[in-house]
């Protein structure tokens, strides 16, 4: 009898686990069910594949987008597109089983497309710090790896929590955050970078504008008097097309000053980086 018991449990053990059945509901407020954890992921943003990797879920990632370059891994995934066009012939050939994007990130043409050939995909959207916890829970659950993303969701807060506690100053620098130079565009006050420059103690001179990444014109700039040119490592020079506008404050006291884009532009635990990293640099021009 104790022998037949040995063989049936040594049997019982090993037989496959049962696969637990994922049900999810994105940013789009879509409902995505799985029978199980998707095993074919591709991811369309290099912050959605960091955040993939961030929950332990690289290795179901197939594909990724031609920006995915952390953590080292990811480079060695097939390239599926970019942010202005995806390859849905090379996507369908690697049979997904779960497509992530990124809304406001990712062209909605490329998302209806994705979703017009029947592939499930998850909508996520990022525009506060905040965000990253949520979608570090939200991947996690996704893929399969729930306890990893809320591991992964509490450690940022708590991190965030401990830069928040450091407080600003008063009165706030005034800052414009230049994206780019042509078109010359911002960062607008439902971005996470101007969230960032107010825990920095710093005011975004165009945090009354929506748009993600809205484009201004020089006159508006000069009228909103920056004491502060921020940008990130990414973007053309900043210091030399301003220069000959002398009563520009930013120019008088030439406060220009650079940090590093992919920490602080993409929405993943390494953005804590990216804001401890600002903070730094605002520092030293505060009243």
């Amino acid at each position: 009898m104790i022998r037949r018991l040995v063989l049936w449990l040594c049997l019982l053990l090993a037989l496959p686990a049962q696969a637990v059945a994922v049900r999810v509901v994105d940013d789009a407020g879509q409902t995505l069910e799985f029978a199980q954890p998707p095993q074919r992921i591709i991811s369309l943003t290099p912050h959605l594949t960091e955040l993939l990797f961030a929950v332990g879920a690289g290795v179901q990632l197939v594909g990724v987008d031609s920006a995915s370059d952390y953590p080292k891994a990811a480079q060695a995934l097939p390239r599926v597109g970019d942010y202005s066009r995806i390859n849905f012939e090379r996507i369908l050939a690697l049979k997904p089983d779960l497509v992530i994007v990124w809304v406001g990130g990712n062209r909605a043409a490329d998302i209806h497309g994705l979703r017009k050939m029947g592939l499930p995909v998850l909508h996520t959207q990022a525009t506060r710090l905040d965000d990253v916890a949520r979608l570090l829970r939200l991947i996690g659950q996704a893929s399969g790896h729930a306890d990893e993303g809320e591991a992964a969701a509490r450690a940022y807060s708590a991190q965030l929590d401990a830069l928040r506690v450091q407080g600003g100053r008063k009165p706030p620098l005034s800052v414009f955050y230049q994206v780019w130079d042509r078109p010359l565009m911002t960062v607008g006050g439902n971005h996470w970078i101007s969230e960032a420059l107010a825990l920095c103690g710093a005011r975004n001179v165009f945090a009354d504008l929506r748009g993600l990444s809205p484009v201004v014109s020089r006159e508006a700039v000069l009228s909103r008097a920056p004491e502060l040119v921020v940008g990130g490592s990414d973007a053309p020079d900043l210091r030399r097309p301003w220069q000959r506008f002398a009563s520009l404050p930013a120019v008088k006291h030439q406060a220009f000053v650079q940090v590093d884009a992919d920490l602080l532009h993409r929405p993943t635990p390494r953005l804590i980086e990216g804001v401890a990293g600002l903070c730094a640099a605002v520092a030293p021009y505060a009243r």
